[in-house]
């Protein structure tokens, strides 16, 4: 029986997730499976991937052909990278601790290129969220700018109004006295 480590879809339109299976190749996508090794969920960033890594390098070293997506992803979690070290263990190549040094330290320098992509990532929303607030400061002050010139010009209205009116009470005589005669 010819196997294959494929992708199972799950999810709903537009927000997929995905099952990393083990399955006959003439199953379906969606279909019947022998087993799954872990999860793929391409909505995060970056990507999540949740893989047994000692049953998906089981799978690869008996012969389960892996998918081109399942394929990049195994090369991403290090499973194809140790199948190709404990083949130079096998042939005599280098021993098992120093292949196990070189995944090590294989496995660290991804580790800090992944943190400082998650970096790089969080600086840029911080500063976009600082550049979106000050775009905001400068639209409120503007704003109360304008509203601040509004008011002036009303309480500048409302006191010519009033200067007004104090005018014509001067120059009116009051009730109950008589008009000035020349």
């Amino acid at each position: 029986m010819a196997t294959k480590i494929r992708l199972q879809r799950h999810g709903r339109k537009g927000y997929a997730f995905y099952s990393i299976v083990i399955a006959d190749v003439r199953a379906p996508r969606d279909g019947k499976f022998t087993e799954k090794i872990g999860t793929y969920n391409p909505n995060t960033n970056p990507a999540t991937v949740d893989l047994n890594f000692d049953r998906a390098l089981y799978w690869v070293e008996t012969g389960a052909e892996p998918t081109d997506t399942v394929r990049n992803i195994l090369s991403d979690e290090g499973v194809m990278l140790m199948k190709h070290l404990r083949v130079g263990v096998r042939k005599g190549a280098f021993d098992e601790a120093a292949a196990q040094a070189k995944f090590e330290a294989w496995k660290k320098e991804k580790e800090a290129k992944k943190e400082a992509i998650v970096n790089k990532t969080a600086e840029a929303r911080k500063s976009a969220a600082a550049a979106r607030l000050e775009a905001e400061k400068k639209v409120n002050e503007q704003i109360a700018e304008k509203v601040a010139e509004k008011k002036a010009a009303q309480l500048a209205a409302s006191e010519a109004a009033a200067a007004e009116v104090n005018a014509e009470n001067a120059e009116a005589p009051a009730e109950g006295e008589a008009p000035a005669e020349a």
